[in-house]
């Protein structure tokens, strides 16, 4: 599992480092970084239970809010949401946001089913 969480730490390294130019660079770049560091103590034998639920729970609660959001896309047909990088259109910016924050609860979760199994 070293290899793998050594991979998934940077690559939500770079997931933060790309937030320079989204409208809330902040949000973004810390949650991901957070992800990328419960990765990188994971890789090393490292994990705190509660710090990975509080994220997962902050997650989900940030993601249910983007729920309707997500939902008018699928409804719109889900149209292409990577052709272009800046986001013209407020269900690209928001679709994005929703799936992005799915990784990390995909990966939070992993990481608590981890430390659980692990006890």
């Amino acid at each position: 599992m070293k290899i793998e969480n050594l991979i998934l730490a940077a690559v939500f390294s770079l997931f933060a480092a790309w937030q320079y130019n989204d409208p809330d660079p902040w949000r973004w770049a810390t949650i991901y970084g957070f992800v990328a560091a419960v990765c990188g103590f994971a890789a090393f034998g490292k994990r705190n239970g509660y710090m990975i639920l509080g994220a997962l729970v902050v997650s989900v609660l940030w993601g249910l809010s983007l729920v309707p959001k997500f939902v008018d896309w699928i409804k719109m047909g889900s149209p292409d949401i990577a052709g272009q990088m800046k986001a013209e259109s407020p269900y690209i910016e928001f679709t994005r946001e929703f799936l992005g924050l799915a990784i990390c609860m995909v990966v939070l979760t992993w990481q608590l089913w981890l430390s659980k199994r692990k006890q």
